[in-house]
């Protein structure tokens, strides 16, 4: 019998699962009216239907699924719900991790990441892996590797990167949440572009390791991408706190986040900046997604006024690019190292490989001197926040953009300005360490989506919740889907 007469024949039918987040998808398992086994029946028969079109997942492991399954699932939040986990640096003992890099294709991972047990501690059920970016360094899902991630929007746009397998499976319906990373703008940005909720925690929030103690120096952060709100809350409350042996963490929440969703938030004051701090130009709908944003936030009774950080931007660009090349080196060596071989420059893609080799000039004072900056910029920006709650800009300067714009076949210095406008506003957040989070709020002429980012003061993700739950009743997007979506659910 096929997979698609099973999942005809059980209880749950396509249109219910997705008309359920995965805290309700959980609460069906509890309630006995589905099974995870029906769950992960109707996950992977959408993967038949769909994936050939998006491409954004990389790597089935169906039976692994099942014998986690079949060994009994723990009792948590999200008992019987099926997950992806992004293929970067995330590891899952017996499958491949290879960072959208076709040097790392065969790499076998020996343990679990410390994320990927606590999700399964929550009762996920693990089945695969979304497709990334080499190295999650483009703002744009295309690799030599697996090819071009599209969104479900219109297939002739990018699902944004580098979560963007993950953004891509969520809004075509395979599942309604799905893990995420973020160095730059890759859980937001491809949460902007595909009308979907995506939130950057605060440095440390979230444990890496056990195989990396850091990310790129402090910038990268690891969550979930998700179609609710609290779903995303839910699932930093899974896996925040700091794994044994962790460098610094975040200071612990007086209440999980899960109860912050449903409380109304204060009033607060809240600074918009549509404008980039670095001079990029920034797109008309992204303009007009902050316009409409801050008028439904002064509508719910916020202080919103123009105004923006002093940031030194030189300094900004110039640790960004010492961070970036000082990463690249560090993880092409590393890879070297565990595959016993030297990698070429027909190993990796030209902008990986450009990035490798300035980074093979930085010197120790180098990456000592750009971490200091990180902290006067993280102080730049906190000295602001004592007067703003939050800061609301477009969650990228670039909107909506098609597949093929700024792919892997193109070096940084033809590509180059199209990546720094997708990131103009998200990257400093990571710099900073301050959380920040995408609000699917506006789509434009063509139906597309473009997100809007808040950005939080450190450590405050209660607030963004508190927030994003407001704006969430105020203006409901979970049933907001792509054609693709919505007529496979009729």
């Amino acid at each position: 019998m096929t997979r698609s007469l099973l999942s005809i024949l059980s209880g749950l039918r396509f249109a219910d699962y997705v008309s359920h987040d995965a805290l309700g998808l959980a609460g069906l398992v509890r309630s006995g009216e589905t099974s995870a086994d029906e769950l992960l029946d109707i996950a992977l028969d959408r993967i038949d239907t769909v994936n050939s079109a998006i491409n954004a997942v990389v790597d089935v492991f169906a039976d692994t699924a099942r014998a986690q399954i079949a060994q009994g699932l723990p009792d948590g939040p999200f008992t019987g719900v099926p997950f992806l986990l992004k293929d970067l640096f995330i590891d899952l003992a017996g499958t491949t991790t290879t960072s959208g890099a076709v040097f790392l294709k065969d790499t076998m991972a020996k343990r679990d990441s410390t994320v990927a047990e606590r999700y399964r501690n929550a009762g996920l059920v693990i089945f695969g892996k979304t497709h990334s970016c080499e190295f999650g360094g483009s703002p744009t899902t295309e690799s030599q590797l697996y090819g071009v991630t599209r969104n479900p929007w219109n297939l002739g746009y990018s699902a944004g990167g580098s979560s963007g397998g993950s953004s891509a499976a969520i809004a075509a319906g395979i599942l309604p949440a799905a893990n995420g990373s973020d160095a730059g703008g890759s859980i937001r940005s491809p949460a902007a572009t595909c009308g979907l909720f995506g939130l950057k925690p605060t440095r440390g929030r979230a444990p890496l390791g056990p195989a990396r103690f850091d990310g790129g120096g402090g910038i990268a952060t690891v969550h979930a991408l998700t179609r609710s709100v609290r779903d995303s809350a839910a699932l930093l409350d899974a896996v925040a706190g700091p794994e044994p042996g962790a460098s610094y963490a975040s200071p612990v929440q007086s209440r999980p986040f899960l109860d912050e969703v449903q409380q109304q938030p204060k009033r607060l004051r809240i600074a918009v900046m549509p404008q980039s701090l670095f001079g990029d130009e920034v797109a008309p709908d992204c303009l007009t997604a902050v316009a409409d944003a801050a008028a439904l936030c002064a509508s719910l009774g916020h202080i919103v006024e123009e105004a923006a950080p002093d940031v030194d931007a030189e300094l900004y660009l110039r640790t960004r690019q010492v961070m970036k090349g000082a990463a690249a080196a560090t993880g092409i060596h590393a890879a070297e190292r565990g595959l016993g071989r030297k990698a070429t420059d027909k190993d990796f893609e030209q902008a990986t490989w450009e990035a490798y080799r300035y980074g093979l000039t930085v010197t120790g004072e180098d990456v000592m001197r750009a971490r200091e900056a990180m902290f006067a910029l993280h102080q730049q920006v906190a000295q602001f926040m004592t007067t703003y709650d939050m800061i609301l800009s477009p969650t990228t300067a670039l909107g909506p953009f098609m597949v093929g714009t700024m792919g892997p076949e193109y070096a940084d210095d033809i590509a180059g300005t199209l990546r720094r406008r997708a990131s103009a506003f998200t990257a400093l957040a990571n710099m900073t360490g301050q959380p920040a989070m995408s609000v699917p709020l506006f789509w434009d002429a063509a139906n597309m989506p473009v997100g809007v980012q808040f950005w939080g003061r450190f450590a405050e993700e209660a607030t963004l919740f508190q927030l994003a739950g407001q704006l969430e009743r105020a203006r409901p997007w979970f049933k907001r889907l792509p054609s693709m979506t919505l007529e496979a659910a009729r």
